[in-house]
């Protein structure tokens, strides 16, 4: 976990809010989180792209930085995607229309987008996913599409075209590299303008078309999956059963001789429900095994070391580092720590505000 100095401003969640078109964040998340879009006309005056054109291209040509390039072609409107690194010299002509660059994790890389990310704070951590960024030149888009999390979508440069609808057919064009719906039906169309941005709810059918040269920030908040989640948490559970000192092995002295070899006994079968028995009648186990598989970190994601915090300073979580809790303990970076008391606030209010003041450094 590395550190370094900074503070953040938070408002109040009941508080009217620029970013949410008037709404509190308790309004926000009452009415329309999880439930149905909202259009935010001006939800950033002013807004700047978190990156210019030149970083971003080179940003993309990093093995460190996941990108992607889509590309459909003007006449035949076959689609095409490369993933990344992407060079300079495969981005194609800025005047070539109908070409789209997504980078991934920008939060993590520019600092700028990692505090437009923090604006977004009012939704728990533990949801947060990334910010990503597309570059499109005129016309360019990724096609008809829906996610599994939500997604605000704000416009940083340029004019995007937008076409949304309800989720009727899940069925997906089998001719084209990427996820393109098949039978795409919208409802409404927005043209959204720098400082415009969408929320969508998952499973949310949408189209965004550019309009010119064109940015347009993804803040995404991951919706886990049950067949995922529970592979993450059971497998964690096992890891630490492989780690306990002396093994826990099936015994079965009393089995006596059988005519019928194929058949499974009743005592193993006894014991292997026993043994996952014991991870669900200890719910203590697998929050702590949810919560290191929440903070676990993205495979291209790694640490600089640091140097040491000099006296008197405060201390701002690394864009890189993912932190939560529970009642019991401290989760970062896929690991997770008991606290209790004094430590466990301070902990807490790092995890919450990703920083601490000199005042409370000092008392750690």
């Amino acid at each position: 976990m590395t550190l370094t100095t900074n503070d953040l401003n938070h408002a109040p969640l009941d508080a009217p809010s620029t970013l949410l078109g008037g709404l509190s964040p308790q309004q926000f998340m009452r009415r329309h989180w999880q439930k149905k879009p909202l259009l935010i006309r001006q939800a950033m005056p002013g807004v700047k792209p978190p990156v210019g054109r030149s970083a971003l291209f080179a940003l993309a040509g990093q093995d460190e930085v996941e990108s992607r390039l889509i590309v459909q072609d003007p006449v035949s409107k076959e689609w095409r995607l490369r993933q990344g690194p992407i060079p300079r010299r495969a981005v194609p002509k800025l005047e070539q229309p109908g070409w789209t660059l997504l980078v991934q994790g920008l939060d993590l890389h520019v600092p700028a987008a990692h505090a437009l990310l923090r604006q977004f704070g009012f939704v728990p951590q533990a949801r947060v996913d990334d910010l990503m960024i597309s570059y499109a030149s005129d016309g360019g888009g990724v096609g008809p599409h829906y996610d599994s999390y939500d997604v605000f979508l704000l416009q940083v440069h340029g004019r995007r075209r937008w076409r949304v609808g309800p989720l009727k057919d899940a069925s997906l064009r089998p001719d084209v590299p990427l996820k393109v719906l098949a039978n795409f039906e919208p409802q409404e169309e927005w043209l959204l303008e720098p400082g415009d941005m969408l929320y969508l709810p998952p499973m949310w059918g949408h189209d965004g078309v550019a309009e010119g040269e064109c940015m347009t920030c993804s803040i995404g908040f991951r919706a886990p999956e049950a067949v995922e989640i529970t592979r993450e948490v059971l497998g964690r559970c096992a890891e630490a059963m492989e780690a306990a000192p002396k093994p826990r092995l099936y015994r079965d002295p009393q089995q006596t001789a059988t005519d019928q070899p194929g058949r499974i006994p009743v005592d193993l079968q006894q014991f292997a429900l026993d043994a996952v028995q014991r991870f669900l009648n200890d719910p203590q186990k697998i929050q702590a095994a949810l919560g290191e598989s929440l903070t676990e970190l993205k495979p291209r994601v790694w640490f600089e070391s640091g140097e040491p915090l000099p006296d008197g300073a405060g201390v701002v979580l690394d864009a890189k580092t993912r932190m939560v809790y529970d009642d019991k303990r401290i989760f970062a970076n896929g690991e997770s720590w008991l606290a209790a008391g004094a430590d466990a606030r301070l902990m807490r209010a790092l995890a919450d505000r990703r920083q601490l003041s000199a005042s409370a450094v000092a008392k750690a």
